[in-house]
C-alpha cells in the first residue's frame, strides 16, 4: 500500500499528536506535525505532503491566511487542504464539508472514521489552479 504524507497544522499540541497517532496507525499515512502556523509553506515545500489537514483558529496567522499561502506557491498550490475546526459541529459538517472557497473540512473533534472519509475525498479531487482565484476570494 502506498502511505500518503499528511502534514497537520495546529496550534494545540495535543491535537496534532492525537490526530498523527491515529492516522498512523491504520498504516495509511505518514504525518507530520506543526505547531505553529507560520513555517507552513517552507515545511510543506520540503515535507511534501500529499494533503494539508490546517487548524482554522490559531495565533498569528490564520488557516484561511495559511490556505492562501499555499494555493500562491507555485509547489504547493495543488496540494489539497482540509480545515479543521470546532466552529461547527460534526452535523453541520456532514453535508459535502466544502466551505464557500472550495476547502473541505471537518469539526472537532473529529472521529477517525470522519476525518479518514476527509481525507480521501480530498485526496482523490483533482486541484486545478484556476479553480481557485485568489483574488476576490481573501477577506
Amino acid at each position: 500500500m502506498n502511505t500518503k504524507r499528511i502534514l497537520v497544522v495546529d496550534d494545540d499540541v495535543q491535537s496534532t499528536r492525537m490526530v498523527k497517532l491515529s492516522l498512523e496507525r491504520t498504516g495509511r499515512y505518514e504525518v507530520r506535525e506543526l505547531n505553529d502556523p507560520v513555517p507552513t509553506v517552507a515545511v510543506a515545500r520540503e515535507f511534501k505532503p500529499d494533503l494539508i489537514l490546517l487548524d482554522v483558529c490559531m495565533p498569528g496567522p490564520q488557516g484561511l491566511d495559511v490556505a492562501f499561502q499555499i494555493r500562491a506557491d507555485a509547489e504547493l498550490q495543488q496540494t489539497p487542504v482540509v480545515f479543521m475546526t470546532s466552529l461547527v459541529s460534526e452535523w453541520e459538517a456532514v453535508g459535502d464539508g466544502t466551505s464557500d472557497g472550495g476547502f473541505h473540512f471537518v469539526a472537532k473533534p473529529a472521529r477517525l472514521p470522519r476525518m479518514i472519509s476527509c481525507i480521501e475525498k480530498s485526496l482523490n479531487t483533482t486541484w486545478q489552479a484556476d479553480e481557485f482565484s485568489i483574488e476576490g476570494k481573501h477577506p
